[in-house]
């Protein structure tokens, strides 16, 4: 159904129904209405990395390795594959009658806030600090989930509008102060790349206000810019109770009454929460007309004709429950963590033999954790392997595996001293008998995430800082310090300072938060079943470049991310290796395109992503670093050379000054191809450059 018919019939759907009923209606619990045959209806779904909170679903990588992969086709089938099970969970569920939350069609994902601050508990939700890769990933996983068919398969939902990333702990009271050219710049083009190139079905606001004003209830934001500039035509929903915010956190209005007009008048079609059950009082008072709900309702119906759940059925009504964690779900579940995990470091200790290695000590808080391999935002797997696991099956038969928890995960579990010592103890033990150390380290989703995740002396979901829990830091001194062979696998969903274990481990591998079945593909990663090929979507900072990065609540994107940072990273954005051995040798640059000859010198098969960087070498408003406009995951056979064609959007061309105002550049750039950054560190870590051409155009 085209949004021209599903917009008619929506209009001739409300006309039949009472103010109250349309009030209703505009809440995330929408209830029945029997005598138009309307079904109740509960909006609030997710699925940032799978199905979420919906019982048994595919769990792939948190969103933060998806962007790792950088892999637009891969992430659109992930897209697919959770629509797919969300249309499985709905026919069968539905046919019970049981509608109720997290069991609809409206998923609230992707997130693509920008991670501009390393310290943000949030930033794994996202796919990374760059607007450009987060606009493509965006695109393609909105695009997955919404489908081509005649109905749509799943409305997507891109979050949250527009200025948000921390502190978590502000968040109901916060104004984000960005500047005109920050907007636009930085916090706005993966929005509007979902929403004009992608046709995003609906957009969350955010809690915080932006420029001073409440983000769910921002005329700027809502109306100028997304109605308006955009041409936005889907369904605006509030981020949950923020709308509450704005009388009790905000203090922008007196009451409640005056906070869902402030909403509902700028655009906000949907209420998660419950200040929209004051809508009537609200228009009692002249607050709002009935024209404002009957415009949001009318909204809110064109979304549900489009998916075809109004009783008129759709092509998608034949999936069956069986789709639930197929065999090809988890087959794609399984490429993802393999093409995420990124390879920080390999002294050539990487990969292992399984038949000749001997005795492995596994040792970590993070080595049998089911929580670190989930992230936040996810569903429940009939099965989970976690690292240990994954390196018990691959040595069955070959070497015995040793475990030791080692520690503690986190800084404040109170426990006797004596006990932290056994398992000091136990870990040493263990290293003493092993022929290699894998020690897993890092954080889960209470040391990280969300603000009511409070396991974190903050208590608000950040961090305070970018080092490894202290009992971890012990703990990685303690075996580094047996001089033993090891491997440092790390799960996190953000920047961690490594600083030692760069310095003294063998290898480091850094994992994210894999999905349920993440530690069989890092298994295959360590003992060689495939190569690592991810890259990093964040820059990953020394902790003491907290006092050089501006402070957290200071939205100005100068020293922030590889775009404007100035000093030099731990781990450079877009870096990471693999056991291949290749490079880029030529760079030609077209009209829209680039063409890139790589060459894989190395004696096994890997994947590779090339990288185009563009600079404008003359224009006083271009960041002063090169910039990502393209990319393109290869797979490379030993000795093989190809060459591929990146297209380059034309806005790469552009430059956006301080009013905001995207122009057109200097004319003459620079554009660099390679595997990563043009930049000196990434060149000393991988010991390859970056190959450049000039680029001069009118």
């Amino acid at each position: 159904m085209d949004r021209e018919t599903a917009r008619r019939r929506a209009r001739a759907l409300v006309a039949q129904m009472s103010l109250e009923e349309k009030a209703g209606q505009l809440s995330y619990s929408a209830p029945p209405i029997p005598r138009l045959g309307v079904p109740a209806y509960n909006w609030w779904n997710e699925a940032l990395h799978g199905v979420a909170r919906a019982g048994t679903a595919t769990s792939f990588p948190q969103a933060i390795g998806l962007a790792a992969m950088f892999d637009e086709e891969l992430l659109g089938k992930l897209g697919d594959a959770a629509a797919t099970e969300g249309r499985a969970k709905y026919n069968a569920l539905s046919a019970q009658d049981d509608r109720d939350i997290y069991k609809g069609l409206t998923f609230w994902s992707p997130n693509v806030n920008i991670f501009r601050d390393p310290r943000w508990g949030r930033g794994h939700e996202t796919y990374g600090e760059d607007p450009f890769l987060t606009a493509q990933l965006g695109k393609a996983y909105v695009r997955g989930l919404q489908g081509s068919g005649e109905t749509m398969k799943a409305a997507a939902c891109a979050k949250h509008f527009a200025v948000h990333s921390g502190p978590e702990s502000l968040r109901h009271k916060f104004n984000a102060v960005a500047s005109p050219k920050d907007m636009e710049e930085t916090y706005l083009p993966a929005f509007e790349a979902c929403v004009k190139d992608a046709g995003v079905e609906a957009v969350m606001g955010a809690y915080n206000r932006t420029n001073g004003e409440p983000c769910c209830g921002s005329e700027t934001l809502l109306k100028d810019i997304l109605r308006g500039r955009w041409g936005f035509q889907g369904h605006v929903v509030s981020d949950c109770w923020a709308i509450r915010d704005f009388h009790t956190g905000h203090m922008v209005t007196e009451n409640t009454a005056q906070s869902v007009a402030l909403a509902l008048k700028n655009g906000c079609d949907l209420n998660c929460g419950d200040c929209y059950r004051c809508l009537l009082l609200a228009l009692r008072e002249g607050l709002i007309s009935e024209e404002d709900i009957t415009i949001a309702a009318e909204r809110l119906f064109t979304t549900r004709y489009l998916l075809g759940v109004l009783g008129e059925g759709s092509e998608y009504d034949s999936i069956p429950y069986e789709a639930v964690e197929c065999p090809e779900h988890l087959a794609l579940a399984h490429k993802a963590a393999l093409e995420s995990c990124v390879l920080l470091k390999n002294s050539g200790l990487l990969p292992l033999n399984p038949e000749t290695v001997g005795t492995v000590g596994v040792i970590g808080p993070n080595a049998n954790s089911r929580a670190a391999l989930v992230g936040n935002y996810h569903g429940t797997a009939s099965r989970y392997v976690t690292v240990l696991e994954g390196i018990q099956d691959a040595m069955e038969g070959h070497g015995r595996v040793l475990y030791a928890e080692g520690c503690h995960l986190w800084r404040d579990r109170v426990e006797p001293l004596a006990q932290a010592s056994d398992r000091m103890a136990e870990a040493m033990a263990v290293v003493k008998h092993s022929d290699v150390v894998v020690l897993v380290l890092g954080l889960d989703e209470t040391l990280e995430g969300e603000q009511p995740d409070e396991g974190n002396a903050a208590g608000s979901g950040d961090k305070e800082d970018l080092l490894l829990p202290s009992p971890q830091r012990m703990l990685l001194r303690h075996v580094l310090a047996a001089g033993k062979p090891t491997l440092v696998v790390l799960l996190a969903g953000s920047a961690i300072d490594l600083s030692e274990a760069e310095t003294q481990a063998d290898a480091i591998l850094l994992g994210w938060y894999p999905g349920a079945g993440g530690g069989r593909a890092i298994a295959d990663l360590i003992f060689g079943k495939a190569s690592p090929s991810g890259k990093l979507p964040v820059t990953f900072y020394r902790d003491g470049a907290l006092e050089e990065l501006p402070a957290f609540t200071d939205y100005a994107m100068t020293n922030r991310t590889y775009r404007y940072y100035r000093g030099e990273p731990l781990y450079p954005f877009g870096y990471g290796l693999t056991y291949g051995g290749a490079a880029v040798t030529a760079v030609t640059a077209g009209e829209a395109s680039a063409r890139v000859t790589v060459e894989n010198r190395g004696g096994r098969a890997a994947q590779e992503v090339v990288q185009l960087y563009l600079k404008d070498e003359a224009s006083p408003d271009a960041p002063p670093n090169p910039i990502l406009c393209g990319f393109r995951r290869i797979e490379l056979g030993a000795g093989e050379t190809r060459t591929v064609d990146i297209p380059i959007e034309p806005s790469a061309f552009t430059v956006v000054n301080a009013a905001g105002e995207r122009i057109p550049g200097s004319g003459a750039w620079t554009l660099y191809a390679g595997l990563g950054q043009p930049d000196a560190r990434t060149a000393r870590l991988t010991g390859k450059t970056a190959v450049s051409t000039s680029i001069r155009r009118k």
